[in-house]
């Protein structure tokens, strides 16, 4: 019995919850190759504190010595000391931002690619359950999100809490009585940031979501523009649109005003510690020990504290955005890619293939914490028993109506799925002992859905085979009737066709399709509807190109036009996932069943 398809992505909570710190620590070892520069980062954001601090530490004296006419001395070098200090002071913010852009950019870069990977690396069962949008979404915004939040939030966060120790270390060291003072708010200040930074955290996580709903909304719309035209559904397409939109605005505002909040009551807190230093000066114990200088310079500190506090309670919201964005990315990263457990290698197939008993079922999602197995009675098969025997060179052709089964059976030969039940054999061994990639490189495929790339005409027809030579590429057009289209073109094979061959027709996509399955000549052939995009004059130009390529091959031809499979070697007709005759194309007329009943609607 062959394993269940793979189940999809899992809901983040269904995994322990992880922590700010957590997801932290997990993104600085994408720093670790760049820790040179994160180093150097660090090293200036500090040095441009160091030197702030410095010439604050300059203003006690400033004002006992050289404003009073004490220190002549200090009055004359102090013009100098300003313009290197501010040089000194831009050489080490331009390192500072430099190199922690450069890290961050490094970070996000292998993180998207890893990602993008990642993605294309998971089981068709995962694509069938999430939509392209939200995964356009994590590749895209999620990972600028994470550059933009996270390298400004360190930026800030190191080099705002230098600045604060800093000033903490020269109002003690000016005055320990009054600082004392103002360190009794901090309890209070700590206790605001972490119940901000729960907020925050949650309201990110929701623009996440809301950010995924924008991408898939426009996605599906802009895809399907033409049809949305066709049938005049543009006002309901705005109003999807604008409540996805307005959900995700309200989300932005909530986290709008947790900031707008979080601030002013901090600097509220402050200003009351900073009220009563002003109070206490003016007592008796206070007044004969503190110097102007001194008094001026506390002052001055406690009120540039206030900014820098103000900036790390704004820069937890870009932070704690960081981290939700961290959380979206590492969850799709923590899903198993698809499995190869096969280690038989396979280089070209004889072409003999077998279905032994074969049931398959897809999985469900039936919650967010559940997911009903195929082998649940509840789930009904797409297959059932399926069995027949091919020999190398033979064409199948499975014919029955829409949902019978009959393309499930071309994805699991390509193992996009696994058998539920029984087991699928080529040349006589079970394929899941196939390595994935040697099986797939058996398969040419050519489908009613055509996917071509925004490339070249030559590049897509070699996408099969990109080691292909120009006349290789050239024979195979000229067999599936593309280069009828392409010699009328400016640029020949070399014409760019758009995003998914839109400067071609229905028909011409397929014939570029046909191409290159030519060029692929792999043993095995499927042909989902491969014809249907074809007018009547398209079809003949290819029939003869189909039936070249399908000499030597062993096909499977997924076809509702019964006079395209009138040749095949055995036909089967299925209903529900089940046989319901096979033979060829005379012995199912004689029969008078199914297949006749079909033939004969066809061509009444």
């Amino acid at each position: 019995m062959a394993s269940s398809s793979t189940n999809a992505l899992s809901s983040t909570s269904n995994s322990p919850k992880t922590t700010t710190w957590q997801t932290f620590k997990r993104l600085v070892r994408y720093a670790k190759p760049y820790k040179l520069g994160f180093v150097a980062a660090i090293l200036g954001m500090i040095g441009y504190a160091t030197i702030d601090i410095y010439f604050l530490s300059k203003l006690q004296p400033l004002v006992d010595e050289g404003l009073s006419g004490k220190n002549t001395e200090f009055m004359k070098w102090a013009p100098a000391f300003i313009i290197a200090a501010f040089i000194i002071r831009g050489i080490a913010h331009f390192i500072a931002n430099y190199c922690l852009a450069w890290v961050g950019n490094n970070v996000v870069a292998d993180l998207k690619q890893q990602l993008f990977e990642h993605i294309m690396s998971m089981p068709v069962a995962f694509h069938d359950q999430n939509s392209t949008g939200s995964l356009i979404s994590k590749v895209t915004f999620d990972t600028e999100q994470v550059l933009n939040s996270v390298s400004k939030s360190i930026l800030t966060l190191v080099q705002q809490s230098a600045f604060v120790l800093g000033l903490l270390g020269l109002m003690f060291y000016m005055s320990w009585q009054l600082s004392l003072i103002f360190l009794l708010i901090t309890p209070v200040i700590a206790v605001i940031v972490t119940l901000v930074s729960r907020r925050f955290r949650k309201v990110s996580k929701n623009i996440q979501g809301a950010m995924g709903e924008v991408t898939t909304a426009a996605e599906q719309t802009f895809n399907g523009h033409k049809v949305v035209l066709t049938f005049g559904g543009q006002q309901r397409e705005f109003s999807r649109f604008s409540l996805i939109n307005k959900r995700n605005r309200q989300q932005r505002m909530k986290m709008n005003a947790t900031k707008s909040a979080s601030v002013p009551i901090i600097q509220i807190i402050a200003s009351f510690a900073l009220a009563f230093v002003f109070y206490a000066i003016t007592s008796e114990i206070f007044k004969t020990d503190i110097s102007p200088g001194t008094f001026v310079s506390v002052i001055t500190y406690m009120s540039m504290l206030l900014r820098p506090l103000k900036q790390l309670t704004n820069i937890n919201s870009e932070f704690q955005q960081g981290m939700a964005a961290c959380i979206s990315i590492f969850s799709v990263l923590d899903q198993e890619t698809e499995k190869d457990k096969g280690t038989l290698p396979l280089e070209r197939a004889s072409g003999a293939l077998s279905f032994k008993h074969v049931d398959f079922a897809y999985e469900v999602a039936k919650n967010e914490n559940d997911t009903v197995k195929v082998e649940s009675p509840e789930i009904k098969l797409a297959l059932n028993d399926l069995t027949f025997d091919l020999a190398p060179g033979e064409t199948l052709a499975l014919v029955g109506r829409s949902g019978s089964g009959k393309s499930t059976a071309s994805s699991l030969l390509l193992r996009f799925y696994d058998a539920t039940n029984g087991e699928i054999l080529i040349d006589n061994t079970n394929i899941e002992a196939f390595k994935l990639a040697d099986l797939r490189q058996q398969f040419s495929y050519v489908s009613q859905q055509v996917v071509l790339f925004h490339d070249t005409l030559a590049n897509n027809i070699a996408y099969g085979k990109p080691d292909a030579t120009q006349e290789e590429i050239i024979a195979a057009a000229t067999s599936a009737h593309v280069m009828e289209f392409a010699a009328e073109m400016e640029e020949g094979l070399e014409t760019n066709i758009g995003e998914n061959g839109a400067l071609l027709s229905g028909g011409q996509r397929q014939r570029v399709a046909i191409a290159r399955a030519l060029l692929c000549d792999a043993p095995f052939l499927i042909l989902d509807e491969a014809t249907s995009a074809l007018d009547t004059e398209s079809e003949r130009h290819i029939q003869d190109a189909l039936q070249a390529l399908q000499k030597n091959r062993t096909s499977i031809v997924i076809a509702h036009r019964l006079s395209t499979i009138e040749s095949a070697d055995k036909i089967i007709v299925m209903d529900q996932g089940k046989i319901v005759e096979q033979g060829d194309h005379q012995s199912l007329l004689a029969k008078q069943g199914a297949y006749a009943q079909l033939h004969n609607f066809q061509f009444e």
